[in-house]
């Protein structure tokens, strides 16, 4: 089976530095058009370069139940439904951001000023550390986890049986046609990817800063005789066209 993660759009908190976690903040007009490349992507997903994902629909679009997700999510739905496929959206209330208690709605300075050494210790080792009334590493992990073993499950039973196991081809290039196995979209956020990211891939939560999330970046996730492996990470070249349209508002985060 196959797993795309696609963060949501930007908001008009990203571009205020504020932070987000629970609020429910709506996506921004450079979002919403964020929203919709992403979504002609994925509907295009067999044009040049193609992503490696089969050529069947996917079985649903999963997605957090804030509206910033949900939005996202609805665009990448219209795309595929134009293309004939008619795909169920799904809300997951265990996708739902990493709570940050007290810091949702401040700016970056002001958390800066009123909450500096939990700031610090959060981006030093985030699996000790949590904002002020935020939600743990830890727990957020458990609600993933949980949530991820019935998806799993339920998506492997939607597929037909794959034969081959340890015996079979591991290197790319020598598989032959990607087999037409079942997929799902998830549309989430920066933190809750990097903890279901690392779950996936078997990962301590002192990886947690090595996997970023770029807002409506693409990344996939193809999981093979019960091994997760990464096929693309944080795929944004969809998003080109933002910069013809308005070059000043390129920023490192969206130079990928």
């Amino acid at each position: 089976m196959t797993l795309v993660l696609v963060r949501h759009g930007e908001t008009d908190a990203i571009r205020e530095r504020r932070f987000q976690g629970r609020a429910d903040t709506a996506l921004s007009a450079r979002g919403r058009r964020q929203a919709t490349l992403v979504a002609d992507r994925l509907a295009g997903r067999a044009l040049r370069p193609p992503l490696p994902l089969p050529g069947s629909p996917p079985r649903a679009i999963v997605h957090s139940p804030l509206s910033r997700a949900a939005d996202t999510a609805a665009a990448i739905a219209a795309a595929l439904g134009a293309t004939g496929a008619e795909v169920p959206l799904e809300a997951a209330p265990a996708l739902a951001e990493i709570g940050q208690g007290a810091g949702e709605g401040m700016r970056l300075e002001d958390i800066e000023a009123r909450h500096g050494p939990e700031l610090a210790a959060w981006r030093r080792a985030p699996w000790e550390a949590h904002a002020p009334g935020g939600e743990s590493l830890a727990d957020a992990d458990a609600r993933v986890r949980a949530w991820l073993g019935p998806a799993l499950a339920r998506l492997a039973q939607a597929g037909p049986a794959v034969g081959g196991g340890p015996g079979r081809p591991q290197v790319l290039g020598y598989e032959g046609d990607a087999p037409d196995v079942p997929w799902i979209v998830l549309v989430a956020h920066d933190g809750l990817f990097k903890v279901l990211l690392l779950a996936l891939l078997d990962l301590p939560h002192a990886a947690f800063w090595r996997f970023p999330f770029a807002p409506a970046a693409i990344t996939v996730v193809e999981i093979r005789d019960g091994s997760a492996r990464l096929r693309i990470h944080n795929a944004a070249d969809h998003l080109a066209p933002l910069l013809d349209e308005d070059p000043t508002r390129l920023r490192p985060s969206d130079a990928l």
